[in-house]
């Protein structure tokens, strides 16, 4: 079974992200695979060198997806548009187009928005 997971909002500002992260995470644990499309201002969860204080580390969870066998793919142009390279990108993370999004869900066998 595999499950494409898509975070649109940024890490801190709401939750969302971080129960994307985890819900990716749990299934990766569960032997789904786990491909994650960050899009709009998701790709902010990609960033390196955040160390947020009192709050989860997100950028530590996508890590740790990483690690278990997710594939992760940033949206390039919504990572341009908000002055985002790949180099200021976590390792393991790809620029990406829409093309790569549709490719993920023809795969899955279910999406989930996030």
């Amino acid at each position: 079974m595999k499950f494409t997971v898509i975070i649109t909002t940024a890490p801190y500002g709401q939750e969302r992200a971080y129960s994307a992260l985890r819900f990716a995470l749990t299934s990766l644990l569960e032997g789904i695979d786990i491909n994650i499309f960050l899009l709009e201002d998701g790709v902010y969860v990609a960033k390196t060198s955040q160390n947020p204080a009192e709050v989860p580390n997100y950028l530590e969870y996508l890590k740790n997806c990483i690690e278990a066998g997710a594939v992760v793919k940033a949206c390039g142009p919504c990572s341009k548009a908000r002055g985002l390279s790949e180099e200021d990108l976590v390792d393991g993370v790809q620029l990406a187009t829409m093309h790569d999004l549709v490719a993920f869900t023809k795969e899955s066998d279910k999406v989930i928005t996030f």
